[in-house]
């Protein structure tokens, strides 16, 4: 089977991603596109799915490292004769997508060996492959890819195989590019020269980032992910680079995280504004017109990388999944009701507006729709922020976002003269705030529910002051705060809700790991709260997991000690580079970022 999670690094091109295991092995390449179909799908499967192996022949201790700010990446293998340098990358899209391997020879000699074995359409179709000139040549349907290397090739058991032996000083490259069928060969690409194309690309790109705190490294790898996750053409970014890594290993929640989620919005937006990179900021905000556009009742909590909306859900039962798990393409839950994305598209094109980006008049005609339903439908029950399986509740964080909704309308009308009803608006912010004061706050516990008369805890609901609601004092953000720790905190880490053997909420068994945007959250109120040494420790705790190469998944699973969830995980590393601002200055990410001033 595959590797665990954390072996993985990611290289990228801007419009898709590779996964590459400590043992040399690309498991995971969807193209042309994030959400197309993979061409090396071992990571879901089996060796015989697709995946691309280079390593020495025998044993070998491993190092890897990224080159610098880059998405280079660099695996050393150290053998008894000597030791080479896998060099993986995938340079900046042009015409069609590459992956590029380099062997250097460090010291001594090696005997290597690689394996080809290319499986169309997520490990379902073994492709033709014949001779064309100096390169081999998959073909089946839409799909062709082209390998090229001076290394001899030879087909074995429906795959390609070379051993060769590398000595020092020795640098011997692998190319693949992918291409549709119908189109005649790919101009060739000059391994070492992409290699300085790719470098410089990457670090023309840092040089943006104008983040110079205490975790400087974090938050560059950080940020570096986060463009790994950007589809460039529309300025999309997926949430992860993958479907269905299991939340609970042996479990059920797999889902497809390869589309882009309008929950995502602000914290993005605000992360990128807050490091330097506008230009990426503007992206995302036309993406996101573009996507909800139309009628507000249509609105989805997630879109394809282009803005598409049928995302349709189905399983690919040819693939044994990661630990057993079932493999899901697409997602049902872009047709689910979520109110609180209201929230999070309307307090994403306000904090944009507020750090200067454009104040196009087509944009707030847009959000004055939005509002006219969630007017009409903020006491309607959904499936929350979740996603839940389990039908409609009255959660208590969508109404939170149906208050940032107004609150953001009210005062978009206040700060930049737009026109809009604020004293309606007024009114019905502080209808809603009044609703989740009597309904969704236990007084006997003091505090925060999952969701009107339950007794169920939620840790979204650490959103609270994070977006001003309530300010970090409050006793009932202590009390919230507190319930968390008592019922939520396991090793230090915070689940997403209580969930019982006899719960229906999310329709699903109960058990999953640790939600690590969370404890970033709990981090972020620490912080607030004054509690500084514990929001230091939560969050040196979580820079602690993340992998060698600084990647963090969607979740942690403290008994197993493993990450578990998509991987990488963008809604894991966008708070990350919050909370290490929010730990410098105390302050709600929200607000802060405008006091401060934004580049």
């Amino acid at each position: 089977m595959a590797l665990p999670i954390e072996d993985y690094a990611i290289i990228a091109d801007t419009h898709t991603s590779a996964l590459v295991g400590r043992n040399g092995s690309i498991d995971w390449l969807c193209v042309p596109r994030f959400d197309s179909g993979a061409i090396f799908a071992a990571l879901l499967g089996e060796a015989e799915n697709g995946h691309w192996a280079i390593a020495p022949a025998g044993e070998c201790g491993v190092t890897r490292r990224y080159r610098d700010d880059t998405l280079v990446l660099e695996t050393e293998f150290a053998t008894d004769g000597g030791v080479v340098r896998l060099i993986d990358f995938m340079p900046p899209r042009t015409e069609s997508p590459s992956v590029v391997r380099i062997v250097e020879g460090v010291r001594g000699e090696v005997a290597m060996s690689m394996l080809l074995r290319l499986r169309f359409d997520y490990g379902h179709v073994v492709p033709w492959v014949y001779r064309e000139r100096d390169h081999l040549v998959a073909v089946a349907g839409p799909d062709a890819a082209w390998l090229h290397t001076p290394v001899p090739t030879h087909g074995e058991n429906l795959a390609t195989k070379a051993d060769f032996t590398v000595r020092a000083g020795d640098r011997i490259p692998f190319t693949l590019t992918w291409r549709p069928s119908h189109l005649p060969m790919p101009e060739p690409v000059d391994p070492v020269h992409q290699l300085g194309v790719t470098e410089g690309y990457w670090r023309g790109w840092v040089s943006a980032c104008t983040y110079e705190g205490e975790w400087r490294d974090a938050v560059v790898r950080s940020l570096l992910t986060l463009k790994a996750l950007t589809y460039a053409p529309t300025g999309g970014i997926v949430a992860a680079a993958t479907t269905s890594l299991p939340e609970k290993l042996g479990g059920v929640r797999n889902w497809d995280y390869r589309f882009c989620w309008l929950r995502d919005a602000t914290i993005t937006l605000q992360s990128l504004l807050y490091s330097g990179f506008q230009s990426e900021a503007t992206a995302w905000r036309k993406w996101l017109l573009r996507a909800i556009a139309g009628n507000p009742a249509e609105l989805q909590i997630m879109y394809g990388v282009a803005g598409e909306r049928r995302l349709d859900e189905y399983q690919a039962t040819w693939l044994t999944g990661y630990d057993g798990n079932p493999v899901r393409i697409g997602n049902a839950a872009a047709e689910q009701f979520q109110l609180d994305v209201y929230g999070e598209v309307m307090d994403a094109l306000h904090q944009g507006r507020r750090a200067g980006l454009k104040a196009d008049d087509p944009a707030w005609g847009l959000q004055v729709k939005l509002m006219e339903f969630v007017e009409e439908h903020w006491r309607d029950p959904d499936e929350g922020i979740w996603e839940v399986r389990g039908g409609p509740r009255q959660f208590v964080h969508s109404k939170l976002m149906a208050w940032v909704a107004a609150d953001r309308a009210v005062k978009a009308v206040e700060e930049f003269d737009l026109d809009g009803p604020v004293d309606r608006w007024t009114r019905l912010r502080e209808e809603i705030r009044a609703d989740i004061l009597e309904k969704g706050y236990d007084t006997r516990r003091k505090t925060f529910t999952q969701f009107y008369g339950s007794d169920e805890l939620d840790a979204a609901l650490l959103m609270v002051p994070l977006v001003g609601f309530l300010p970090a004092d409050d006793e009932r953000v202590a009390g919230t705060v507190a319930a968390i720790e008592e019922n939520l905190l396991v090793d230090g880490f915070v689940q997403r809700y209580t969930q019982h053997p006899e719960s229906d909420v999310d329709g699903l068994p109960p058990g999953e790991g640790a939600f690590l945007a969370c404890t970033f959250w709990l981090a972020d109120n620490y912080a607030l709260m004054g509690r500084h040494d514990e929001a230091r420790e939560t969050f040196a705790r979580l820079l602690a997991l993340r992998n060698d190469v600084g990647l963090l998944s969607e979740e942690y699973d403290t008994e197993a000690g493993r990450l578990v969830g998509n991987f990488p995980q963008a809604f894991s590393h966008v708070p990350l580079i919050d909370t290490a601002r929010t730990l410098t200055s105390a302050t709600a990410p929200t607000e802060a970022r405008v006091r401060e001033g934004l580049r």
